[in-house]
């Protein structure tokens, strides 16, 4: 019961104090894509410090983050993993439904950073449209952070890996860089209590580019589930 007050009062700081960090950074926002991703990270690092000594939940990572033009491939499991992955990367930027340019904030701000709208069918043309951009200057390279199975997935559940990543890979031509996790365990797809604990965020060794798109996938599915399997039973995780 304890628990699950604090996480209730983690939760509600935690969106309030996420408009009062756009208006703060919106002067430099205005100016500089810099200020953009300076707001976002600040904002992760807010809600992991706040984390920590509200519901006891702190964070570990593995491996060497990224800070190349590379594209990130990783495993989803919950809103923690995406504050921590984006926070470990200088300039990273992700694919997300046209939908979410509307919301308050959270959308003008995924733009100023670089973040990819896509409507549903037309990846392809944004990601290439992005590529472009990135060449002809009007926007700078970074960290393109994708999650291969589409959604997040509760730890222990098996859901198959898209083919739009390996497609993805052949387009970008670019390293990419596998991440595995646990992060579900303490913080689940759905409910409210945030369980007190180590997560763990592991950047796995690059996979070079140039690779058939299926050997890629192949590739990326055994090393991503392999690496998160090995981080839950690392935690303690019982498997029905």
């Amino acid at each position: 019961m304890i628990q699950r007050l604090r996480s209730l009062l983690f939760i509600a700081q935690m969106y309030l104090v996420m408009p009062l960090f756009g208006l703060v950074y919106l002067p430099w926002v205005l100016v500089s894509t810099t200020g953009g991703h300076a707001a976002c990270h600040a904002y992760c690092r807010w809600v992991l410090w706040t984390m920590g000594w509200m519901v006891g939940l702190r964070v570990e990572i593995r491996g060497t983050p990224p800070t190349d033009e590379v594209m990130v491939a990783a495993k989803h499991q919950s809103f923690l993993d995406i504050l921590v992955i984006y926070n470990a990367t200088p300039r990273g930027k992700f694919i997300m439904k046209r939908l979410l340019i509307y919301a308050p904030i959270l959308g003008q701000y995924a733009l100023r950073i670089g973040c990819v709208p896509v409507d549903r069918g037309k990846r392809g043309a944004a990601i290439k449209k992005m590529l472009e951009d990135v060449r002809g200057g009007k926007q700078q390279g970074g960290q393109l952070i994708i999650y291969p199975q589409g959604t997040r997935v509760a730890p222990g559940v098996s859901k198959p890996y898209k083919v739009g990543t390996g497609a993805l890979y052949e387009q970008l031509g670019q390293t990419c860089v596998p991440v595995a996790t646990n992060v579900g365990l303490f913080w689940p797809k759905h409910g409210i209590t945030r369980q007190p604990g180590v997560a763990v965020v592991e950047f796995l060794p690059p996979i070079m580019p140039g690779l058939p798109k299926e050997t890629f996938l192949a590739r990326l599915e055994a090393e991503v589930e392999t690496a998160s399997d090995k981080l839950l039973d690392e935690a303690g995780f019982r498997r029905d």
